[in-house]
């Protein structure tokens, strides 16, 4: 069920770059490894204090300044995969209870300790990700599954910490969520994004395109 005014949460842990790994492929680092930090962190326009990414082309920027992961998410995960997988495995700058951030509206605003938020797209799982988890086939099974978590604006700038509420305190009346856009499976409710929801950013816009390219060429295929 997607997120709806005055549901909650609470931040379990703030998380930013523990080191940088080498990784195979053109990227060549990573800022994957993410680790809770004590304290408050500041959330600015371009994420959180004492954080970054490697990869600029794909990765960061105002649209994806914080990115939050649900707990009961990486709960299920861990239970499939048989492991413990700490705060901050999934590359979470926020691990945050009691609510679906998969579910999240694009466009959804929430308070977060000192600072305000606003979802702005899904995670994209890529060869990065899969070489860090080490899983047979994580990308495929990550993007079957469709538990991505959402990147967040930072719309007010401001402190956060371990144990703030996440309240959320706006909700767009298009309803499409993180999860719609990222599998695509409903072309008619990415036309009501793209025709409502002026947040919109760039990379969504992507996505959406490649899913209509992908519809497209289905619809071509000879019965």
């Amino acid at each position: 069920m997607p997120m709806r005014v005055g549901d909650t949460g609470r931040v379990l842990a703030v998380c930013v770059v523990h080191a940088e790994l080498t990784v195979p492929g053109r990227v060549g680092r990573s800022a994957i490894d993410k680790r809770p930090v004590a304290g408050r962190v500041r959330a600015g326009r371009l994420g959180l204090d004492g954080d970054h990414v490697c990869n600029t082309r794909d990765h960061g920027g105002v649209h994806q300044a914080v990115y939050g992961y649900a707990d009961d998410d990486a709960a299920d995960w861990a239970a499939e995969l048989g492991r413990t997988l700490p705060v901050g495995w999934f590359g979470e700058n926020l691990r945050i209870e009691g609510l679906p951030l998969s579910d999240a509206v694009i466009g959804a605003r929430c308070t977060v300790g000192e600072a305000e938020f606003e979802v702005s797209a899904p995670r994209v799982p890529c060869a990065t990700f899969g070489h860090w988890a080490g899983e047979p086939q994580w990308v495929r099974r990550f993007t079957h599954r469709a538990n991505t978590g959402c990147y967040f604006r930072v719309l007010t700038e401001g402190s956060v910490g371990a144990g703030d509420r996440v309240e959320v305190v706006y909700v767009p009346e298009h309803g499409v969520t993180v999860r719609d856009v990222f599998t695509g499976a409903d072309p008619t409710r990415l036309d009501l994004l793209l025709a409502t929801e002026p947040t919109v950013c760039d990379q969504v816009r992507v996505q959406i395109a490649r899913h209509a390219k992908r519809g497209n060429a289905t619809a071509a295929e000879p019965a």
